[in-house]
């Protein structure tokens, strides 16, 4: 009986010793990649304020450029400047507390909803700021600028493209309802810088990742 018995006791007593290790490697592993996470936010926390100056001040060029000062370009002034206090009042809410994983996400979510409003703000731009001599050359650069530099500032692709998507539809759909220069060709080039601008975020994203993925599994065949 005792025989029989002390089997069951080993393995008891041995099972913990199995697991532990297999324990031990999984909470590392999560605490490696709350600690990516932490990074990549706190690293796209830090690039945005750039991001957000250089969206303010292409907006300012826009209606320089435009030259007018009419009530509809003064109202998209309005909207665009809403959208950039909210994105500085989100990044200064974040920066007083860079590292915690809870305010970063926080400060991701927040990004994403301001992205999308400007994005929609901004295509809008192109009913109230563009003059009705826009042609196509001009319609792409008006998607292109922006999005260009957020993908290069921001390196995020989901966040990016909350952006694009609005303002490359609403600035087609401007080209083909107002009188401009161009009018169906400007609609195709719009859509097509928002298509190429697309693809060049996921791009950048995926290189980024890979980039990413080769200094994890070095660590990991470091440990």
């Amino acid at each position: 009986m005792a025989a029989s018995a002390r089997p069951l006791f080993e393995a008891a007593f041995e099972a913990p010793a199995e697991t532990a290790p297999s324990q031990t490697l999984a909470n590392f592993a999560r605490l490696h990649m709350e600690a990516v996470e932490t990074a990549r936010l706190a690293n796209l926390l830090g690039r945005s304020l750039y991001a957000i100056i250089a969206f303010a001040a292409l907006a300012v060029l826009t209606l320089a450029v435009a030259g007018s000062i009419a009530a509809s370009s003064i109202a998209w002034a309005i909207l665009t400047g809403a959208g950039v206090l909210a994105m500085a009042r989100t990044w200064r809410h974040a920066i007083d507390l860079p590292f915690e994983r809870p305010t970063l996400q926080a400060f991701s979510q927040d990004l994403h909803a301001c992205l999308l409003y400007a994005g929609f703000v901004w295509g809008a731009g192109a009913f109230l700021a563009l003059p009705a001599a826009t042609n196509g050359i001009e319609a792409l650069l008006f998607v292109a600028a922006p999005a260009v530099t957020f993908a290069v500032l921001l390196r995020e692709r989901q966040i990016v493209l909350q952006f694009v998507a609005p303002a490359a539809a609403l600035t087609s759909l401007a080209c083909a309802v107002r009188p401009f220069a161009d009018g169906a060709y400007s609609a195709a080039i719009a859509l097509g810088a928002g298509a190429i601008a697309a693809w060049a975020v996921n791009a950048l994203t995926r290189s980024h990742a890979k980039g990413g993925a080769g200094s994890l599994n070095s660590s990991a065949i470091a440990l």
